[in-house]
Parts: structure tokens; C-alpha cells; sequence
């Protein structure tokens, strides 16, 4: 869910998502929305119906989009421009649209940055590194990406910096440097296991498995898109269905089992048409002629092919028409449509060189011509293509093992230093042996000493260990600090936002002869202010951080009573009166009488301090 400083709209988001099923929330959006006037609250409720409609139905998405920006515009509210023009670059991304899709980010981008909003600024820039590792400028997008976790890391966003750590795990596995491909993808699992995030956790085993399939262990990638694959199911997002359905087929066409490549890549281009994303369905699309080549059915396969090729020429993405091309290209020299093939691939090397720069593609498509060349009987140009393919190719594999070299020689150099350092040390303790003691002494005292170090070496390590366990254990404590404080701080701001959007709503009925949908609104928020499920999350994190605390408390002051210890929890965390007052859903006044008959409970004189005594239990 898209991040906004309009406090009040994420508190109404969060009402809706208690109350209703998915369909129902979608109802109730456009409940409260038809009987809305245009005002900002309008404007972020246009934005809920963007995100609910962006992987169902993506035309309806549009026209949200489109009806924000111009009511933005018309109410002078910026920020709602910025997030309307955010929604259109999504919307053009998922139509592979690249040019539009940047063109709105930047526009949405300029905005935050002028507003001085961080946050929205971070996740404009991650919109913007994808679209750099589509356009496969990976470098470019790394850099991007990289920038972002430190923005993270100081905001404390652990969500966001496991998607940032998922998404460059992905970009270092593009330019081949695997391990640490896999560093950046477990450490956004790690996270995910802690958080209840079920999508980002499925993109990260989506990372996992492709990174498998790198290394052509393709029933092992297929373990973790299938896992991928149920939680997108159990969340019915079809967008990223399709997207794990059409990974699923791939890795069965490695496999060769066609038949159930077939299945999935059916299922992929079906979701893809329902949220209309084209790109997608040309992806399957070219997958699908890649196994009905596989089993040599090439007029199947040159079907698949040239439709996947009609639909990427539409998306403007030359790396994924570069693609289809190539594989188009291929079933036709199979086919022995030597003609077809040779024009093919001529387009296809064209756009390769300005949109793939990759040697390591470009020598394919040189050995392809080649064949086409062949078999038009062209054996002169055919033979040139062939060299070219055989340059390129040693270029390529030199280019891996000189790369393959350093590595080795920076290990062993590393090695070396470690050694030479081990020696000298050695060296240094023998010279000084040699000043203060007999040959005698040295004898015994070697002895000895080795035993020493021996005893020491495990000492050492013992320490080395119980502090590698008191660093883990700090860690945890302050990640669990530090959700407990972002829990209790989003419970006291939701209900003052509530409470405000209450009497809004309160004002409204009273002016309209309609009143509702307005008693309807009232009393879901009504409904969310007396929910305790809030609470019950607190209290869980509130026992990880002060252990005991609770059952101390009642087993010192048995008469208090459990909205009194409620009270004492809050004032634990050294919170102000506001904003315990907030939490609790009480008025300043109600806390300072709260807290006076808390006092007398607690037999405190007016001299003690009550925090005092609270942060000392």
C-alpha cells in the first residue's frame, strides 16, 4: 500500500480492511466515494480504488488515475497531483509503456522532493530503478537502489528495506555475481520472517528460485515459485499469478516436461489478459513457442512466437521484443524458413546493439544468422557471421575468466597477508624468547606456551561466541524497541485521526439529507475505535521488550485493574499525556485523573514521582 501524508486516509484503509473481505472493501470504497464532495479525502479515496483495481482491472485503474490528478489539480492539492501522477506511471508500467511510465514518475518525483516528504521520495525512486532494470541498465539501477536501503535504514522502514534488499538481490544476479545475489535475497527473507508481509515474502522466494534457475537447478527454483505461487493465490493477486505461472512454465520447459509447461504458461497468458497486462502476456506467449519448438512442433511454435513479437513491438520494451525476435527467429531456421529467419534476426541484431549492448547475447544471434545464411546457401556471409559468433564467444568467455582470475588472485593475495602477518607475529615472540631465556627455559616454556595458546585459542572463541550471541540478542531487543514504539505511536495516531474523521462525518450527515452512507461510516469507525485486536498486538509486544512486567505489577498491586495496567505499560515507554491519551481513546483531562487514582492505588505521596516509580519496576 502506497505511503501518503495524509494520516486520515490510511486510518480509513485500515477500517475498511477490518470489516470487509476484499470485494466488500472495493463495495465500500465506492460507497463512501459516490456520496463524497470533491475534497481531499475524495482524493485519497480515488487512490484506494487505483490500488484495488491496478492487478484486477487495470482500464477502471486508469480512470481513477486520471479523475485524481484532475481533481488534484483543480483543489491546488499537491501532493495528490505527485500521488495521481505516481498511479499513472504504474499504470503505464504495467502496460510496458516505459517512456510514460518515467515521464509520471519524474513529474510525481519533483513534487515530493519540493514537499521535502522523504518517504514518498524513497518509493518513487524504487518505481524508477526498476524501470532502469527493465531498460537492463543495471549499474544504473543499482545505484539507485543502493542509495534508497541507507534512506531506509535510517527511516527504520524494515519492510521497505527487505523489498530494497529483494529487488538488488535480483539486479546483482542480472550482472552475474551470484553470491551476492543470494546475501541480499536472504537477508529480505530473514526480515520477512519476522514481519507479517505474505506478498513481499513471496517476492523473495520468486528472487530465490530464479537465482536457481541461473544455475540450472530448475526443480529447485520451482520449489520456491510454487511456494511463491500458493501465496499469491491465497491473496488473489492475479498480476503476480501470472507473472510465477509464466516462471513455473519456463523452468518446466528446462525440464522438458512440455505438458505441464503447456499448463502453467496457459494460466499465465489467461491472468495476463483478465489485468490486461500485455507484457506479461507476451512473455508467456514467447515461452509457450519456446516448448512447442522444443518438441519440434515449429508451425505451433512460429504462432506463439509471432504473437509474443506483435505484442512486445506494442510495449515499446526493446529488451523483451529483442527476445521474442531471437526465439522467433530460431523456429523459423528450424522450420526451414531460412528467408523469414535471416530478416528476423537482422531486426534482432539492430535492436540488440542499442537496447541490450550485451555481447554475451549479441554472439547468439551472429551464430543464428549464420545457419539462416547456410541455408539460403550463402556460405560466404555465412561464414563471416560464424567467425563474428566465434570472436565474440572467446571475447565472452575470456572476459568470465579473466573475471574468474581476480577473484582467485584477490583470495589468495588476502590469504597470503593473513599468513605473512601469522608469521611475523611468530617471528617477533621467538626474538624476544631468545633475549630473556635459556635454551632450557625455552624448551619448557614452548611447551607450556603452546598449551597457553592452545587454552586461550578456546577462550578466545568462547568470548568470540558469547559475544556474537549478546550482539544478536541486542539486535533483536532493539527491533523489537523498535516495533513496539512505531505499534504504540500508530495506535495513538489512529485514533486522533478516527476521532476527527468522525466528527467530520458527523458534520456531514447533519448537512445532508442523505444520511447513510454517512451512519454507515460512523459506525465503522466507531467499531474500530472499541476493537481491541490493536491492543492484544501492543500487550504481545510490549511482553517481548519487559519481560515479567505485567505479573510484577499484579503481583505488587493486586487491586490494580487491567485499564490501569494498560496505563502503566504506556507510561513504561515514557510516552507523553497526549499521546497516551490518544491510545487509550481518552481525553487529556480523563489521563490526569487516571493517573491521580492511580497514584493513591499505588500509595505514592505527592513528593514520589509516578514515572520514576514506573520505569523502575
Amino acid at each position: 500500500m502506497k505511503t501518503s501524508k495524509l494520516f486520515f486516509f490510511i486510518s480509513f484503509s485500515f477500517c475498511l480492511n477490518i470489516i470487509a473481505q476484499e470485494s466488500q472493501k472495493l463495495d465500500s470504497l465506492l460507497s463512501v466515494y459516490s456520496q463524497l464532495p470533491n475534497d481531499t479525502l475524495k482524493v485519497s479515496i480515488l487512490g484506494e480504488l487505483f490500488d484495488e483495481t491496478i492487478t484486477k482491472e487495470v482500464d477502471k485503474a486508469k480512470a481513477y488515475a486520471h479523475e485524481r490528478l484532475s481533481l488534484s489539480q483543480q483543489l491546488d492539492f499537491k501532493i495528490g497531483v505527485a500521488e495521481a501522477h505516481y498511479d499513472l506511471g504504474d499504470y503505464y508500467k504495467y502496460r510496458g509503456h516505459v517512456d510514460s511510465a518515467r515521464t509520471n514518475y519524474i513529474a510525481a518525483l519533483d513534487i515530493f522532493k519540493t514537499e521535502g516528504n522523504i518517504q514518498d521520495e524513497i518509493k518513487l525512486n524504487y518505481a524508477l530503478s526498476i524501470l532502469e532494470f527493465e531498460e537492463a541498465r543495471y549499474d544504473y539501477a543499482l545505484e539507485i537502489s543502493l542509495d534508497n536501503i541507507e534512506k531506509r535504514k535510517v527511516l527504520g522502514d524494515s519492510a521497505g528495506l527487505a523489498m530494497e534488499y529483494n529487488f538488488v538481490g535480483g539486479l546483482y544476479e542480472y550482472k552475474g555475481e551470484k553470491e551476492k545475489a543470494y546475501e541480499y535475497i536472504f537477508k529480505a527473507l530473514s526480515i520477512y520472517e519476522k514481519i507479517d508481509k505474505p506478498l513481499r515474502k513471496a517476492d523473495a522466494l520468486n528472487g530465490l528460485a530464479s537465482l536457481e534457475g541461473t544455475f540450472g537447478k530448475y526443480k529447485k527454483s520451482n520449489e520456491y515459485t510454487l511456494q511463491a505461487l500458493e501465496i499469491y493465490r491465497e491473496q488473489n493477486d492475479k498480476l503476480y499469478q501470472a507473472v510465477t505461472c509464466n516462471a513455473v512454465g519456463q523452468n518446466y520447459v528446462a525440464l522438458k516436461d512440455y505438458e505441464k509447461a503447456k499448463k502453467y504458461l496457459k494460466e499465465s497468458i489467461a491472468l495476463s489478459k483478465e489485468v490486461k497486462n500485455s507484457m506479461l502476456e507476451g512473455g508467456a506467449s514467447r515461452n509457450m513457442g519456446r516448448a512447442f519448438a522444443a518438441e519440434e512442433n515449429y508451425s505451433e511454435a512460429i504462432s506463439w512466437l509471432e504473437q509474443a513479437v506483435k505484442i512486445h513491438r506494442e510495449t515499446t520494451r526493446p529488451v523483451a521484443l529483442v527476445r521474442s525476435l531471437y526465439y522467433l527467429g530460431s523456429a523459423y531456421n528450424s522450420n526451414g524458413q531460412y528467408r523469414e529467419g535471416l530478416e528476423t534476426f537482422n531486426e534482432c541484431m539492430e535492436l540488440a546493439r542499442e537496447a541490450a549492448n550485451s555481447p554475451g547475447f549479441i554472439f547468439s544471434i551472429h551464430k543464428e544468422k549464420a545457419k539462416s545464411l547456410e541455408g539460403l546457401k550463402n556460405y560466404e556471409n555465412a561464414l563471416a557471421e560464424f567467425k563474428e559468433f566465434k570472436r565474440l564467444s572467446d571475447t565472452v568467455f575470456e572476459q568470465k575468466k579473466i573475471k574468474q582470475v581476480e577473484e582467485l588472485r584477490t583470495k589468495y593475495d588476502t590469504e597470503k597477508k593473513e599468513q605473512q602477518i601469522a608469521l611475523q607475529d611468530k617471528e617477533i615472540t621467538v626474538l624476544e624468547q631468545k633475549a630473556e631465556i635459556s635454551t632450557l627455559q625455552k624448551i619448557l616454556l614452548g611447551g607450556l606456551l603452546v598449551l597457553s595458546l592452545i587454552g586461550f585459542y578456546g577462550i578466545r572463541q568462547k568470548l568470540k561466541r558469547n559475544k556474537l550471541e549478546k550482539e544478536k540478542v541486542d539486535v533483536e531487543l532493539a527491533f523489537k524497541k523498535k516495533e513496539l514504539t512505531t505499534h504504540a505511536l500508530h495506535l495513538a495516531k489512529k485514533n486522533e485521526v478516527l476521532e476527527s474523521l468522525k466528527q467530520k462525518a458527523q458534520e456531514l450527515k447533519e448537512n445532508e439529507e442523505s444520511k447513510k452512507g454517512y451512519q454507515q461510516l460512523i459506525r465503522t469507525i466507531n467499531f474500530d475505535l472499541q476493537d481491541d485486536n490493536n491492543w492484544q498486538n501492543f500487550s504481545r509486544y510490549f511482553e517481548e521488550v519487559h519481560k515479567d512486567f505485567n505479573s510484577n505489577i499484579k503481583s505488587k498491586y493486586p487491586q490494580v485493574t487491567s485499564n490501569e495496567l494498560r496505563l502503566l505499560a504506556l507510561l513504561k515507554m515514557n510516552l507523553s499525556s497526549k499521546e497516551i491519551a490518544n491510545i487509550l481513546n481518552i481525553s487529556p483531562e480523563g489521563i490526569k485523573k487516571a493517573r491521580y487514582r492511580l497514584r493513591k492505588k499505588l500509595d505514592i505521596t505527592t513528593e514520589d514521582s509516578l514515572q520514576d516509580l514506573v520505569l523502575s519496576l
